[in-house]
């Protein structure tokens, strides 16, 4: 359960709000007053230390949480990047493998609960979206993930009763309970403040946690949320690989002529937002024609345009899939212009001769997970059809896997928080996705009651979970510990340009990428610029450095319009969650 508020209020005297960096240095007054950091609250101590040994951990009962099998399989200290950890694994009861990090000392009775990517399979600690976050790095957080409940990256754990539940929901929740046990025993005392943060699946398991579980967590950060699973692994990724395969079973449009694509795209729309800086604000203002730059008859070099073929694909990526018979669009949204160096390695391979990891990820849902009833063997890409009946069929499971509840009046009502965020250029779920989910928040709840708990952010340039064009090292961390904590609402939060290449914060497991080429680089100019809550944009000012977050201000949407109408439109309705 959630902490209460009176419990928490008297646990403050043992927290310590270590102070966060902010993410880019002398921007204007009104982007710092937005962006203040966690302070360091009066009477503070520099943190809680443990209660007992760390192997006294190892006698942790479980069963009350998992049943039996349940069990701690080891807890031992650990130094991660210089800092003591109690980790403790353990197994909760059939299959579900989880991981807790406990600091030896310093702890400031915060819990983080981390999701993982892809299907999962595996236990990953690492944090995303907390750039510069002084907490994290200091190892001041409790930390705990999960595989949820099976191991390896084959899909076929969705033949599975058991497993399908654990990966649905059980797991993640189950784990909170878990960790949660380990910290009272560990330190004597619960924590004061629970978080989530987690991408792509992660996100779905972080709306989950809000629609199934509304007092596991005070704080939610949801990124490029995968909660339309039912769609994401049929619809979408099967429309982007049926799109892109030739009668002879290899792909048309090689990772070679996207660079090419992405010039005229930008060429047509990069001034649409009032600035030419190489990334678009908001893609939905963009129309840009693929057929401009088709190869004119009888042309014999092709280099500076695209083949018909080509062409068609192309096309066929931006439109998404339409029921033939009556036109209506069968996904909420589809890739965005703006995004096409991304898409290498996904739908668009190296060469005609290596595999389309789209057509992998829909194979593997298609076959093992969506269907009510197994589809029979020897099922291919080719017998999905898309056409409304579909839909139908992807209707069954919807309320087992998906994380698309509008109505989270009772995670209100528990003083939750939650932020959504999504890049513009992310390259395996349309960022339409989140935005038709958070429109159907503010239809469900008001839009005065939503502005209560709940924002959206949306990042130009931005790939899935992270990378791109864009700024793409960004801290929601803390902002959201603010606005939990000292009832600050976010406001701007300043976006940069990563170190290296960032990490793999929700990314699937490196064994079920397949294969792709290397990863695009990097911008080489050091940026930072804020964002702003949905629909506001972010707009320079006409003077200043470009590059400098200081040089911007809060601008008014620069586009209005609701999501368009689509088949799978009730799947955005409230509905009683399915337990198996």
């Amino acid at each position: 359960m959630r902490e209460s508020k009176t419990s928490r209020t008297r646990s403050l005297g043992a927290i310590s709000a270590i102070p966060c960096l902010l993410l880019a240095i002398g921007i204007s007054a009104s982007v710092q007053a937005q962006t203040k950091p966690v302070q360091q609250l009066p009477g503070t101590s520099l943190g809680v230390a443990a209660a007992k040994p760390c192997a006294d951990l190892a006698a942790t009962p479980l069963t009350d949480i998992g049943g039996a099998g349940s069990k701690i399989v080891s807890a031992t200290e650990v130094d991660r990047a210089g800092h003591q950890f109690c980790e403790v694994e353990g197994i909760l009861a059939p299959s579900i493998g989880f991981k807790v990090l406990l600091p030896v000392s310093n702890w400031t009775q915060r819990y983080l609960q981390v999701g993982c990517g892809g299907l999962c399979g595996q236990i990953n600690l690492e944090i995303g979206a907390a750039d510069g976050c002084v907490p994290v790095s200091a190892g001041n957080f409790v930390v705990a993930a999960t595989d949820m409940g099976h191991q390896g990256m084959a899909p076929d754990f969705g033949r599975d009763p058991q497993k399908r539940v654990d990966f649905a929901y059980r797991g993640v929740h189950l784990t909170a309970l878990a960790a949660k046990k380990l910290i009272k025993t560990y330190y004597g005392q619960a924590q004061a403040y629970s978080y989530f943060t987690g991408c792509s699946d992660g996100g779905r398991e972080a709306l989950m946690e809000a629609q199934r579980y509304p007092n596991d967590f005070n704080g939610i950060v949801a990124g490029a949320p995968a909660m339309l699973f039912q769609f994401q692994n049929s619809l979408h990724h099967g429309w982007l690989a049926a799109s892109n395969t030739g009668l002879d079973g290899k792909a048309i449009l090689t990772a070679a002529r996207l660079p090419l694509l992405h010039k005229a795209v930008m060429d047509a729309c990069d001034g649409l937002d009032g600035q030419t800086d190489g990334l678009l604000s908001d893609p939905r203002l963009c129309h840009f024609d693929p057929k401009t730059l088709q190869c004119p008859p009888g042309s014999s070099n092709a280099s500076a345009c695209l083949t018909p073929e080509e062409v068609d694909v192309v096309t066929k990526f931006y439109a998404g899939p339409r029921d033939p018979a009556t036109g209506e669009h069968l996904t909420v949204g589809d890739v965005q212009f703006g995004s096409e160096l991304a898409w290498a390695g996904v739908f668009v391979p190296e060469s005609t001769d290596r595999p389309i990891f789209s057509t992998m990820i829909a194979m593997g849902a298609l076959q093992n997970l969506l269907f009510e009833q197994d589809p029979p063997k020897g099922y291919t890409l080719a017998d999905l059809k898309f056409e409304k009946s579909s839909v139908a069929l992807l209707k069954a499971r919807h309320a087992l896997f998906d994380a698309t509840n509008p109505d989270l009046s009772k995670f209100q009502a528990a003083g939750g928080k939650l932020i959504l965020w999504h890049g513009w250029a992310d390259q395996h779920i349309s960022p339409l996705t989140t935005v038709a989910y958070h429109e159907a928040i503010l239809k469900q709840m008001g839009k005065d009651e939503a502005a209560k708990f709940q924002r959206l952010y949306l990042l130009p340039g931005v790939y899935h979970c992270g990378k791109g064009e864009g700024p793409s090292a960004v801290d929601f961390l803390t902002p959201m510990m603010d606005w939990v904590e000292r009832a600050i609402p976010p406001e701007a939060v300043i976006t940069q340009t990563p170190s290296g290449n960032g990490n793999n914060f929700g990314q699937p497991p490196s064994e079920a990428r397949g294969p792709k080429p290397a990863e695009p680089n990097m911008p080489k100019v050091k940026q930072s610029r804020p964002v702003y809550p949905y629909p506001a944009v972010a707009k320079y000012q006409g003077a200043g450095d470009p590059n400098s977050a200081a040089s911007y201000v809060k601008a008014e949407p620069l586009h209005v319009k609701p999501t368009p109408a689509w088949a799978g439109e009730d799947f955005l309705k409230p509905y009683a969650p399915s337990e198996k």
